[in-house]
């Protein structure tokens, strides 16, 4: 395999929001980019000068259309996507969404948004989320 350029070697930082409600966490299948088909929680690129908790309402404002509640900071995850020649840590964040119900705001990003339970989530899950799984890491309120 051919080296990615020098300078998409640089490590990025992503959110990922474990938006809860009812005992289940929201995820979107993913398309058009890197991860397509796999499921993943709503978020994105942490924006310079921006804090991980603006990160994560922003990023499931423009996806969903959700507003969360209170944001609690969970573990991170590094991933190396050697195909796409990436290298993302992800902070997970924590939140719920008490109302509404996800819209799909993204369609060339996003194919659809769904509420699983943590016991019973999709496949494939996109590289961060199935990092996150192998920590053995279960949402607070879930265990």
């Amino acid at each position: 395999m051919t080296p990615a350029p020098q300078e998409s070697r640089e490590v990025r930082v992503g959110v990922g929001v474990v938006v809860l409600r009812d005992g289940r966490v929201l995820l979107g299948q993913r398309t058009g980019s890197h991860g397509a088909g796999s499921w993943a929680f709503p978020g994105g690129h942490l924006e310079y000068g921006e804090s991980p908790e603006a990160c994560a309402r922003r990023e499931v404002r423009e996806e969903t259309g959700l507003e969360v509640g209170d944001l609690h900071r969970g573990p991170f995850v590094s991933d190396v996507f050697d195909r796409e020649g990436r290298h993302y840590v992800t902070l997970i964040m924590l939140a719920r969404a008490p109302r509404g119900e996800p819209e799909l705001r993204e369609p060339s990003k996003c194919l659809r948004w769904a509420w699983y339970p943590w016991s019973a989530l999709p496949t494939p899950l996109f590289a961060p989320v199935a990092s996150l799984v192998d920590t053995g890491f279960h949402p607070p309120d879930l265990v």
